[in-house]
């Protein structure tokens, strides 16, 4: 769908079901734009389309974690094919191009910057409370924020929109520059942070922005812009003393395995997190579209016809589609590492010594995601299709990541830096080093593997060309995707440097 025709749809107003578990509701309906927000009601209904883009993170085959892990040195695409994905595929050997491009991973971040702005217009003559009102705005913000740091990292240049469009100005939207859409994301999370609770009330509002959330990522923004002090001071708020209970009730969990249990949701961990459900009952129809609300991921990094023999000590998984194979270099990085069997599933291991058997799949190791590996007993029994209703929650940011992001905005050096990374370390049993800004690196490889984050860490340190040139990286081109082709047809938009 080109940009100008998405916003069209963005018009409309009508939101679907959210993936939120605060918010697992029916869609409200379609309104007019004339009486739409007319009351808190009506307004909520918009928040939940707001939110709902956060699914992106591990919702749907183009989800945001697979397909950074796949350009990532840690992992390959995998898959079942070298033409199962063309997005996928083409990252991971950077032969992504304008016509293969998904384009999903622009309509969909700008679907929940239209919902932000619409609900942000109509708010003012929307009949509530005042300061619920400002919290709606507040969370808003927040959101639109998220969606235009990811934009930026991912396309650089991008259009800042920051009303919804009509039919007589959509056709002449242009570029920002990167300064200016990192001067809005700046601005809308220093506006909703003080409007934003401290925490929420996991039985009702579980999943909704909090002021640390919204901080950790003004901190993680900050830092990409290479403001370090700026963005140590926020994370400092966030984190409070290295290894205690922060201001806002983050505290690291003392197991990490227990990080990645599906029904450990909402723990002290996990800042902002995507969430999931198989109260959806998710089906083909609508699977990769804003109404499906499982967690697609888990079914992507499974390995394909699993099955072990009777009295085998292998565990019982439910078959995958083998993507986000890590790599040898990864595991001979990490097979030491106290996070190495929370973090690896070494089916090739098991496979060896006759306690379980797979396909092997496209780039094949026989090293699986073990983080977000589908787990029988997460297996839906009502509706839906099986595959498509696992409910885990993935991390878009947690304490772990904070503790390290403002080590390294400190500059990798002096005593509160040295705390964080020992914190990080000690967690999982490991003695201090030397902080560094090297060392930090090598500690954000192993504590946040899988999770999405290491490509954008490589471009973030320059590192990129160096670890990636042997997969076809090109420096100052695939730093960024191309725009999508069609976003480029009967618009002003230009295509990105190189594509």
């Amino acid at each position: 769908m080109k940009l100008h025709n998405l916003l069209i749809a963005g018009l409309i107003l009508f939101f679907t079901a959210c993936t939120k578990d605060f918010i697992e509701v029916s869609p409200a309906g379609q309104f007019l734009t004339e009486n739409y927000y007319a009351d808190e009601s009506q307004a909520f209904s918009a928040l939940v389309g707001v939110y709902d883009v956060l699914r992106k993170n591990s919702g749907g085959f183009e989800n945001m974690i697979s397909m950074m892990n796949a350009g990532s040195d840690d992992h390959f695409a995998g898959g079942g094919g070298a033409t199962d994905g063309a997005g996928i595929q083409g990252f991971s050997n950077y032969t992504l191009n304008p016509t293969i491009m998904p384009a999903s991973f622009w309509n969909d971040h700008y679907q929940g910057i239209f919902r932000a702005n619409a609900l942000m217009q109509k708010l003012p003559q929307t009949s509530m409370d005042a300061v619920r009102k400002a919290r709606f705005e507040g969370e808003a913000k927040a959101l639109r924020a998220i969606y235009y740091f990811n934009l930026v990292r991912l396309f650089k240049n991008v259009p800042l929109i920051l009303e919804p469009l009509t039919a007589g100005n959509m056709y002449s939207v242009k570029q920002s520059t990167p300064a200016e859409v990192y001067a809005q994301i700046e601005k809308d999370l220093a506006e909703a942070i003080p409007v934003l609770p401290p925490t929420v009330n996991i039985a009702t509002d579980a999943g909704r922005l909090t002021k640390g959330a919204a901080q950790a990522m003004l901190g993680k923004a900050l830092l990409y812009q290479g403001k370090g002090a700026q963005a140590a001071a926020q994370l400092a708020e966030v984190n409070g003393q290295p290894g205690g209970t922060s201001q806002y009730g983050y505290r690291l969990l003392s197991n990490f395995g227990d990080l990645w249990v599906t029904d450990n949701k909402f723990n002290s961990e996990f800042i902002l997190e995507c969430t999931h459900t198989s109260a959806g009952n998710s089906d083909w129809g609508w699977w990769g579209s804003s109404a499906d609300e499982g967690n697609s991921l888990n079914v992507m990094v499974g390995p394909r016809s699993y099955s072990r023999p009777a009295g085998s000590n292998a565990p019982d998984l439910p078959s995958g589609w083998s993507f986000n194979v890590f790599t040898q270099d990864f595991y001979d990085a990490i097979k030491t590492d106290p996070r190495f069997e929370a973090t690896v599933f070494d089916l090739k291991t098991l496979s060896e010594a006759g306690e379980a058997a797979y396909i092997a799949g496209y780039q094949n190791t026989g090293y699986f995601l073990n983080k977000f590996l589908p787990r029988r007993s997460d297996v839906r029994t009502g509706g839906g299709a099986l595959e498509l209703n696992y409910r885990q929650n993935t991390p878009i940011i947690r304490l772990a990541d904070t503790y390290l992001l403002e080590a390294e905005a400190l500059g990798g050096t002096g005593t509160r830096a040295q705390a964080l990374l020992d914190a990080v370390r000690a967690r999982v049993g490991l003695p201090s080093v030397p902080v560094s800004l090297a060392a930090i690196k090598a500690e954000r490889r192993l504590e946040l593997a899988g999770e999405g984050h290491r490509f954008f860490d490589l471009v973030r340190w320059g590192d990129a060309a160096a670890k990636l040139g042997s997969r076809g990286f090109t420096a100052n081109k695939n730093e960024v995707f191309p725009i999508p082709e069609r976003e480029l047809l009967g618009t002003q938009l230009v295509q990105n440097q190189g594509y």
